[in-house]
């Protein structure tokens, strides 16, 4: 067998304006196919800057043509030294290779008529816990009546007050996680006296709380918090996230679906992390349905897996552009049995649906991330003042 074409699709995935959410800004969504001389079709996403990978996927287009599609790490190895020339790989590069190493299983599974999952060692699990996005208690109890036992709040404004709030509503019985990721960031110490706060209400995780360039920053969180550190989503590859696994910086390793480097990767980091007694949750809030099924057969197959990220109704056309779309009942999401990832892309919905720019500005003047008067300055990470107000514990004082 060999590979003939490859092409690209890229897709608008909503808008606040159409979404009637101010929470989640426009997303692309870049969807790859590889075709075979054997008529079998894999299909796979890259994330990591949509429109960019795609541009990525063409270059690597004559260097996978030709090539048997069975011979996946083999594939994998030849885009990675096509690219060394550019520098340093990064995510738009890796999130090209993972959308094309994620069709190649695909393609693999649907030749030996088999479910990825079966490929990379069999079932763990036959089903796999999902958890939402919930930014008031309102939302995180909706969650909680549809089934989800795990729930994410996030922010950098008055934090240990948002999870104090949503613990009273849904009780003990529901995991709760924190993503402080910014803009603006933290910077450690702060990091440190909002993780101090949050001890209390016994996180499934603490997410992100510095900038992911700084790896002695998180350690220092690491040290000085007493709970469950994760992080992982913004690198690339086994190299991006080697040091927060070796030096066991983190508790849950947090890789990216659609830009991590594949299924072939994802694979290396479970096996990377096992080692050390650490998580996965693969994170998956932004991505693309077919990523979310790449999650599902890793976390199906691999000992370490912990919980899916799962943004199930962001945008109404997550269930359009997909057959079979997946649903999560009961705070769960059965493994699919059929042959490679299962799913298929509609690409008539994808035409109707053009890229329309690529790049947001996070956050707003009225949102609290910032302080007051600087979100003009767009900081990347900022000490806060007003101290006594937006890090002090709940119950000490407005």
């Amino acid at each position: 067998m060999k590979i003939v074409d490859i092409k690209t699709f890229l897709m608008m995935a909503g808008a606040p304006e159409s979404t009637g959410s101010s929470s989640w800004s426009a997303r692309n969504w870049c969807f790859v196919k590889i075709y075979t001389d054997e008529g079998i079709v894999g299909i796979g996403e890259g994330s990591g800057w949509p429109r960019v990978v795609q541009t990525a996927i063409e270059d690597l287009r004559p260097i996978v043509v030709g090539e048997d599609p069975m011979n996946i790490e083999r594939i994998w190895q030849k885009m990675l030294i096509s690219t060394m020339g550019a520098g340093m790989t990064g995510t738009p590069g890796s999130g090209a290779i993972n959308a094309i190493d994620m069709a190649l299983w695909d393609i693999k599974g649907k030749a030996l008529n088999t479910p990825v999952w079966n490929l990379l060692g069999g079932q763990v699990r036959d089903r796999i816990r999902a958890y939402g996005h919930a930014s008031t208690p309102e939302r995180a109890l909706e969650l909680k009546e549809q089934g989800l036992t795990g729930v994410k709040t996030g922010g950098v404004h008055r934090t240990a007050d948002k999870v104090e709030a949503i613990r009273k509503a849904v009780g003990d019985d529901m995991d709760i996680m924190v993503d402080a990721h910014g803009p603006p960031w933290f910077n450690a110490k702060d990091a440190i006296i909002v993780g101090k706060s949050l001890e209390q209400f016994n996180l499934l995780f603490y997410e992100d709380p510095v900038p992911p360039d700084n790896v002695d920053a998180l350690r220092r969180v690491q040290d000085n918090v007493n709970i469950p550190i994760a992080a992982g989503e913004r690198h690339s590859h086994i190299w991006g996230v080697r040091r927060l696994i070796e030096e066991e910086i983190v508790d849950v390793v947090q890789p990216d679906t659609g830009r991590i480097g594949g299924i072939s990767q994802l694979m290396k980091i479970a096996a990377m992390a096992e080692a050390h007694y650490i998580s996965v949750a693969p994170h998956s809030g932004s991505l693309g349905p077919v990523a979310e099924y790449a999650a599902i057969h890793v976390l199906a197959a691999i000992p370490n897996g912990l919980i899916l990220e799962r943004v199930h109704d962001d945008v109404p056309i997550r269930y359009d552009v997909v057959q079979p779309h997946i649903e999560t009942v009961d705070g769960y999401i059965q493994v699919p049995d059929r042959p490679g990832l299962g799913v298929d892309i509609d690409e008539d919905v994808v035409a109707a649906n053009p890229s329309r720019g690529n790049t947001s500005t996070p956050g707003s003047p009225d949102d609290g991330s910032y302080e007051p008067g600087t979100y003009e300055e767009h900081l990347y990470v900022q000490t806060r003042y007003r101290r006594q107000r937006t890090l002090r514990a709940p119950g000490s004082g407005a």
